[in-house]
């Protein structure tokens, strides 16, 4: 049964840019009974399975931009470093609290764009300038589509908070990174959503040691989880390709909303 559903994780996780762990810690938690903080454990492990799995396909397929996923590493690994040590101090009703609000909020400004295909009147800043970070990808339906960068600052910034999400929750924090460059820096949604898949594995794998090194990655969960989502993530990278930016939008914002009320209720002690 884990198995199953950390399939479906993956599925939907390499179509959104999330990992598959925003959804494995509800479900392993309240599916599952599982404590949280080994859910968080056997997120991380699932969550550079996702990666490693979704990102070399989108490599592949020249849809993911590898230098602005470089460069914004730099602030999600520091932040996971930060996150994981804080977590240890964090009991588990503040971590369900603290999970469905930044669910919560970050689906407010996809709301707002559900329907954008592409970003209109976006010009490279400075630093997207001097750094290379436009670029170009294929697309099915519109051929090729090129593209700009604008406020680096500001996505770098997001990318630091990311990370301290990623180490605090187990989650990959692929959601931000997908804000971080949606919203923040205005690439187009395909291209955020597997940067960010790319990027997930890399900032997991700077605070996975700390959760091994704290016992809390359960062999047992964490293998059947793996196996399931890098099956799914395998799935839905094929998927991908075949569908429109303000689909992957449609497609992930209802399930954000419905999580993140049932972990804020978790969080206030409501059992639903």
């Amino acid at each position: 049964m884990i198995f199953a559903t950390s399939f479906g994780a993956g599925v939907v996780g390499s179509l959104a840019g999330l990992g598959g762990g925003v959804f494995l810690v509800p479900l392993l938690t309240v599916g599952f009974g599982l404590d949280i903080h080994y859910a968080v454990g056997a997120s991380i492990v699932s969550v550079i399975a996702t990666s490693s799995g979704a990102a070399a396909a989108y490599i592949r397929d020249r849809i993911t931009n590898l230098r602005i996923g470089m460069f914004l590493e730099l602030a999600t690994t520091t932040g996971a470093i930060t996150g994981a040590l804080v977590a240890a101090y964090v009991n588990a009703r503040t971590l369900f609290l603290i999970f469905g609000i930044v669910l919560a909020l970050s689906a407010l400004p996809l709301i707002r764009q559900i329907g954008e295909e592409l970003p209109i009147g976006v010009r490279n800043d400075v630093w997207a300038a001097r750094l290379r970070l436009s670029g170009t990808y294929p697309d099915r339906m519109l051929g090729s589509v090129p593209y700009q960068v604008t406020r680096v600052p500001v996505g770098l910034g997001m990318m630091w908070i990311a990370g301290v999400i990623s180490g605090l929750l187990g989650i990959g924090s692929g959601v931000f990174k997908v804000l971080a460059m949606d919203v923040g820096m205005r690439l187009p949604m395909k291209v955020s959503t597997t940067t960010s898949n790319f990027m997930i594995g890399v900032t997991a794998a700077a605070s996975a040691g700390i959760y091994f090194g704290r016992g809390d990655v359960l062999p047992v969960i964490a293998a059947p989880v793996a196996l399931g989502v890098l099956s799914g993530a395998a799935v839905g990278t094929r998927l991908l390709v075949r569908m429109r930016n303000k689909t992957l939008r449609q497609l992930f914002v209802p399930i954000l909303i419905l999580i993140s009320i049932e972990m804020i209720l978790r969080g206030f002690g409501v059992r639903t």
